[in-house]
């Protein structure tokens, strides 16, 4: 798996939580204080510009109330 392929999974991943996220109404703020980060890590991980901690995407599902599964159904191009 070469940076491309990896940068375009992040930004796959990135829209996909940006997505799940405003389907269960929260802004980014409202996630990033549930989780005790700052709001520059949420929109850096839905921005695809991070790769965030298993820890982190447990607690994201956890604070939406989704199958942690879910963060991960998207295509990549």
């Amino acid at each position: 798996m070469d940076n491309q392929d990896k940068k375009s999974i992040l930004i796959s991943f990135g829209g996909n939580l940006r997505q799940l996220r405003l389907a269960k109404g929260f802004t980014q703020e409202q996630l990033a204080n549930e989780l005790g980060v700052e709001i520059s890590q949420i929109s850096r991980i839905e921005r695809g510009v991070i790769n965030t901690s298993v820890t982190t995407l447990y607690a994201i599902s956890k604070t939406l109330k989704i199958d942690i599964s879910q963060l991960f159904l998207f295509d990549t191009p």
